[in-house]
């Protein structure tokens, strides 16, 4: 598979699953109906897809240059914090906005989605690796 369909196939299916998971998590903790959880987790799943090209552009064109090769538990942390930690910044006044809620009831659940994305961008990225092979630039 080419570095950038490994990246598409990557980046869809992450976002296809992890919209379910979302939409779930929302529907379960805030006021949102079933449709406007889904609604608003298509949207996050947008602008993450977007990101998710962009992070893993940057960070596989970093994790070329580096001496030492594969995806230690140190990188994949890395990796998974420095995502998520971008998409925060960027989804917090849009949940606020979509759902009608202050800045920090909106952080309040993204804390949550967090969590769960931690584990979720972990056991995803280690398992489509399993699945598919490392990339050219962790090999």
């Amino acid at each position: 598979m080419t570095p950038t369909h490994r990246k598409i196939v990557y980046a869809v299916s992450f976002e296809t699953l992890g919209t379910l998971v979302a939409s779930a998590f929302l529907w379960t903790v805030s006021d949102a109906s079933a449709g406007s959880s889904l609604a608003l987790s298509i949207l996050t799943a947008t602008i993450a897809l977007c990101w998710s090209v962009g992070f893993n552009t940057v960070f596989e064109s970093w994790e070329a240059r580096q001496a030492v090769r594969g995806r230690s538990l140190r990188r994949r942390t890395a990796h998974a914090l420095l995502f998520e930690g971008g998409l925060v910044l960027i989804c917090i006044p849009v949940m606020a906005w979509w759902l009608q809620v202050g800045y920090l009831q909106a952080l309040v659940y993204e804390g949550g989605l967090i969590v769960v994305f931690l584990l979720y961008t972990y056991l995803f990225t280690w398992a489509f690796d399993r699945f598919f092979g490392l990339p050219a630039s962790a090999r």
